[in-house]
């Protein structure tokens, strides 16, 4: 799974030359919708044949990329399924969830960052890139860094 994952986000990044979730949702015609949805941080739906994203308007500016980055990857690999993304659990759960967490790694967060930086800790990572380090974990042990985490 975790190569289709990757050829997806690869041949989105390249076809739209791009890695900005929002510019992506816009080419991929998903409408993104920012409000007060709650202690919900963001979901997709697909209703009436038309993808939408609905953000919580209380994130900053690297959670929404984030959260976005997850939603789209429900909505690339997900089409028909509504998603919740709730920030102590969505992180955590296997199946669907993990494989959006790796969609939104995968997009957000380039290897050659990581490479440039191989000294770096998972703490350092985080600040540099603005991501919570859990993100930062997903990212590095699908590069195949289990043992430097």
């Amino acid at each position: 799974m975790l190569d289709k994952i990757k050829k997806n986000v690869a041949h989105y990044v390249h076809i739209f030359e791009t890695r900005d979730p929002f510019k992506l949702a816009e080419y991929l015609k998903i409408i993104v919708q920012i409000g007060n949805i709650g202690e919900c941080l963001g979901c997709y739906m697909f209703l009436k044949n038309h993808k939408y994203i609905f953000l919580n308007q209380n994130l900053d500016e690297w959670e929404s990329r984030m959260v976005l980055a997850h939603e789209l990857g429900h909505a690339v690999m997900h089409r028909k399924k509504n998603c919740y993304f709730l920030r102590e659990k969505t992180l955590l759960l296997p199946g669907l969830e993990q494989e959006a967490n790796i969609f939104a790694a995968e997009l957000l967060i380039p290897e050659e960052v990581i490479l440039e930086h191989p000294y770096y800790s998972v703490e350092q990572l985080s600040r540099l890139l603005g991501y919570r380090e859990e993100f930062i974990r997903l990212k590095l042990k699908n590069m195949s860094w289990e043992d430097e985490i």
